[in-house]
């Protein structure tokens, strides 16, 4: 079973649709979902801040600011 990982933020709208949309995904694919939160003053903020939320597949980045659900089911 493959890993997706949503990096968010507090208080992001996008990050909160994002989140809802892999959940109703995962009900017909499943997988493992992993959400990572990022502060500001960590290097993955400074790295991130500019594309939440993002979404990897097994570490790979694969969507930023949205989650295209076709292209996820197919990755998965």
């Amino acid at each position: 079973m493959k890993t997706v990982t949503l990096i968010s933020k507090d208080d992001c709208s996008l990050c909160d649709k994002a989140y809802d949309t892999l959940v109703s995904i995962q009900k017909e694919k499943p997988f493992h979902l992993r959400v990572r939160k990022i502060e500001p003053g960590t290097d993955d903020y400074e790295k991130y801040k500019e594309k939440i939320p993002v979404v990897l597949v097994e570490d790979s980045e694969v969507f930023y600011y949205r989650v295209k659900e076709d292209a996820l089911k197919e990755l998965l």
